[in-house]
Parts: C-alpha cells; sequence; structure tokens
C-alpha cells in the first residue's frame, strides 16, 4: 500500500515492470521521441485553446450581428464547457481501455465536424448544440494528452513536459485573439469558426502519423501485436528491450478506473484535487469568456479589448511555462498557492482601479500569468497524484468535475452583467474561488518516492 506524506515529492511508479525492467522514461534525457510527443500535444493544445477562446473573441459581432442578450451568450458559453465536462467524465476514460491515441483522433474529427456546424449555424439552439459537441472533443483531448504526455516525459522533467504541455492552450488562443481582431470585421465571425474547423481537420493526419500508443496501455490491455510495438517504442525512447508481456494477471486492477482515484489513500486528495479545479475553472472561465467584453465595459474600445484578450493569454503562456519550471525546484502545491493569492490580487486591482490603456492591457497579462498558471499547474499535479492505469481516468475525472465551476462561472458572469453589477463587485466574487483553489492544491498529499 503507498505512503503518503503532507510534504510528499511529486512522484510517478513505473509503468509495468518484468524482470525488474521498467517500461518508464529516463530519468533525465530527452530522445527525440519523447520531444516529438510533447511537441505533437502542444500543437493540439494551441487548437484546443482556439476553439474554446474563440466565442469569446467573436462575441461582440456575435452580439451585434444576432442582437444576442448576455444572459444568451452566457448560455452558448457554458453549452462548451458543459460538453467539456462530458468529456472529461465520459469519454475521457475510455483512454485507459482503448488506448490514448485512437481516443485522440476520434475527438479531433468530432472537433471539426462540431466547428464547422458552428460556423453554418443560424439560430443560437443550432450554436449551443454545436458547441457542446466541441466541448465533448476539447475535454477528452485535454485529458488524454495530459496523459500522455506523463508517460513519455523523463521521470525529472515531467511536471515541466505536463505543465509546458499547458501552455499551448494559450498559444492557440492568443494568436486566435490577433487573428479575429484583424479579420473578423472584414470577413465575418461564422468565416472565423469555419476557419477553426479546417485547421482542426489539417491536424488529424499529423496526430496519425505522429503521435505513438501509450506504452503503458500495450503493456497493459495487450492488443494485437502489442510486444513488437512496445518495444518499438522502448527502443525511440532509449529503454531496453522485452523479451516477453506481463500476464495479464499482474495488472493492478485495484487501481483501474474511477476505484484507483479512491484507493490506497487517494480518496481526500482526489477530493481536494476536484475541489481546487471546480474553484478554479469558475474563476477562469469567467474571466476568458468575458475579459474581451468586460475591458469595453472598463472604457476600452473594441478592438483594444480584443487586444485585452489576446494579452491575457500571452501572460496565460508565461504563468503556465513558468510554474513547471519552478516547479522543479519548489513544491508545485504551494506554488500553485502562490499563484493563487496573486491572481486575486490581479483581479481586484483589475476590476477596480480606473487605468490608462497600457495599465489596464498590463493587468490583463498579470491575471492571464497568475490565473492560468496556477490552475494549469493542477495537471501535473493531478499526474503524479495518480498511478498509470488510472491516470487518463484521473484526468479526466479531476477535469470533468472541475467543469461545473467551469459552467457556473461565465453564466454567473453574464447574470452580473445584466443586473448591472459593478466591476469592483464582480471581479472581487471571483477573486473568492481562486484563493480556494489555492489553499485546495495545498492539502493535497501525493505519494511518496517509491
Amino acid at each position: 500500500m503507498a505512503s503518503y506524506s503532507a510534504s510528499g515529492t511529486v512522484s510517478v511508479r513505473p509503468y509495468v515492470t518484468v524482470d525488474n525492467v521498467s517500461a518508464r522514461p529516463s530519468d533525465s534525457n530527452w530522445t527525440a521521441r519523447q520531444i516529438l510527443v510533447v511537441a505533437t500535444c502542444f500543437i493540439l493544445n494551441m487548437l484546443d485553446g482556439m476553439d474554446v477562446l474563440i466565442l469569446s473573441y467573436i462575441a461582440p459581432a456575435l452580439s451585434s450581428d444576432w442582437q444576442v442578450s448576455p444572459e444568451s451568450l452566457g448560455v452558448v458559453f457554458s453549452a462548451g464547457l458543459a460538453g467539456m465536462a462530458a468529456g472529461g467524465l465520459l469519454i475521457a476514460p475510455l483512454a485507459d481501455r482503448f488506448g490514448r491515441r485512437k481516443l485522440i483522433l476520434a475527438s479531433l474529427i468530432m472537433m471539426a465536424v462540431a466547428m464547422f456546424a458552428s460556423g453554418i449555424a443560424t439560430s443560437i439552439p443550432e450554436l449551443i448544440a454545436s458547441r457542446f459537441v466541441v466541448g465533448i472533443g476539447i475535454g477528452t483531448v485535454l485529458a488524454s494528452m495530459a496523459a500522455l504526455t506523463a508517460e513519455y516525459a523523463p521521470e525529472k522533467h515531467r511536471t515541466f513536459a505536463v505543465g509546458f504541455l499547458q501552455a499551448g492552450y494559450p498559444v492557440g488562443a492568443t494568436i486566435t485573439g490577433f487573428v479575429v481582431a484583424s479579420h473578423v470585421t472584414t470577413h465575418g465571425w461564422q468565416a472565423m469558426l469555419l476557419g477553426a474547423a479546417f485547421l482542426c481537420a489539417a491536424a488529424i493526419p499529423l496526430v496519425w502519423l505522429l503521435l505513438p500508443e501509450s506504452i503503458a496501455f500495450l503493456l497493459s490491455r495487450q492488443p494485437k501485436g502489442a510486444l513488437q510495438k512496445a518495444n518499438k517504442l522502448l527502443a525511440s525512447i532509449g529503454q531496453p528491450q522485452l523479451d516477453t508481456l506481463p500476464p495479464l494477471a499482474q495488472r493492478e486492477a485495484r487501481n483501474a478506473g474511477v476505484r484507483g482515484l479512491l484507493s490506497e489513500g487517494r480518496a481526500p486528495s482526489t477530493i481536494l484535487l476536484w475541489l481546487a479545479i471546480t474553484f478554479s475553472f469558475m474563476t477562469l472561465y469567467f474571466v476568458i469568456s468575458w475579459i474581451p467584453k468586460l475591458a469595453v465595459e472598463a472604457g476600452l474600445p473594441a478592438k483594444d479589448a480584443i487586444y485585452a484578450g489576446a494579452i491575457y493569454n500571452v501572460g496565460a503562456f508565461i504563468g503556465t511555462s513558468s510554474i513547471g519550471l519552478v516547479a522543479m525546484r519548489f513544491d508545485l502545491r504551494r506554488l500553485i498557492l502562490v499563484y493563487m493569492a496573486l491572481a486575486a490580487a490581479a483581479l481586484t486591482i483589475f476590476g477596480s482601479v480606473a487605468m490608462p490603456l497600457a495599465a489596464t492591457l498590463g493587468t490583463a497579462f498579470l491575471i492571464g500569468v497568475f490565473v492560468q498558471g496556477g490552475f494549469n499547474g493542477c495537471y501535473p499535479l493531478a499526474a503524479s497524484l495518480y498511478p498509470p492505469e488510472a491516470r487518463g481516468t484521473g484526468i479526466g475525472w479531476a477535469m470533468g468535475v472541475g467543469r461545473i465551476g467551469a459552467v457556473i462561472g461565465p453564466m454567473l458572469g453574464g447574470f452580473l452583467l445584466a443586473a448591472k453589477v459593478s466591476l469592483p463587485v464582480i471581479f472581487g466574487i471571483f477573486a473568492v474561488p481562486v484563493v480556494l483553489a489555492g489553499l485546495c492544491a495545498s492539502l493535497i498529499r501525493l505519494p511518496k518516492a517509491a
């Protein structure tokens, strides 16, 4: 039975051990295959950032074109987030049974089709339905990519790799923000959605060619040709090859599926992780859904407001990348708490202090650094908490349960704006959940290094 410590270091157990040979990445050296896996997942996460955030960037044009109220727009935002919850809870755990690569490919196809449908939608109900399906694909891909990156990264750099993967999300969102700001007036918001659909479709052959299957999946589930495929992948990451597959009876069934999230003393930490992500999502998706419109409310012209959303995502990239690097030397859980406390301060300043354009954009940048950086620390935290046979399920359920907050945040923001609540009060309300998220993360207990 695993032992736990309140200050335990981040540790991930070997995937499968056969005759003292561990099917896991080397401890420190990166191979070309490992770099390729992380880079491919980074690109996929850029697409996820584009697919989620594009709606907030086109929101002003959509509202003007269709005369959409803030309440209805909040429902459209939340439809995609509800789909992400469904994907994380119901579909992502299937990666532990059928393979991460297959699930990522299926999800990409789903996203491309649904994004195209959203681009040709003619009513709010059609847009809500298509955004829900897009969300299912995104929620599935996010969990599967994080689990796959955790498995292939060298153990010493696993926290950094999973954190860096998440930095693709704000990069995609930032590029999307600048593209939309420059072209939405000329080409219309529907063209922006159709362009996003094309990019999703273009990524399908990239994943087919470059993204390998999980070694842990091959050795534990043992599909046809598993030994040959596993040995080829082991060689590509500098690991010894195996003579035979491990007996199926050696699989740690007690750690598989949802049961693995609550076994071996993980139940309290699992609940804390779910709470941390729920609180984080509540503020995170309020900010990323509404920051362009809130910037308009704060006095910025519409084009500058879109740039504020893009600048936020530049900060999100810096925050996500930095927390992974710093966590190589300091306790990740304490770092999340620090980031979230600073996020609350930046939110309060943005909502309550009248500032010139440069200062407003600078504060939006800091909100991105600390809100997104602190939240994305939860991905490597989840990857470290769960064993490989439950990692896809663990990350999927954590993000899926957390989407409760993601659904509440934008809807609450829409209702508060419709009720003409002042900006200082709105931002004060959403500063509270990030502090609670940091506190929950700091209390999580991780397995001791084996």
